[in-house]
């Protein structure tokens, strides 16, 4: 198997982006990572798009651990 097809489960997420596991189920819920659903329910992860996500190529906004609300709407003057 390929390192690029290579499957992680919510809590190896966490630990690269030093979050709660629960932070990345949330992220996969608003569609920020897409995500794969197991014959049991469970949420995996591709390690490629986790990467890219890392590297700040995807956009989505997980990088940081969400939030987002400090500074906005700070240059009022």
């Amino acid at each position: 198997m390929d390192s690029e097809d290579r499957l992680l489960t919510p809590g190896e997420v966490a630990a690269l982006f030093r979050v709660d596991p629960k932070t990345v189920t949330r992220w996969a819920a608003a569609g920020r990572i897409s995500s794969i659903r197991t014959p049991g329910g469970h949420r995996r992860f591709r390690e490629s798009e986790v990467k890219k996500l890392l590297l700040g190529e995807l956009g989505g906004g997980a990088g940081g651990g969400g939030g987002g609300g400090a500074g906005a709407g700070s240059d009022h003057h």
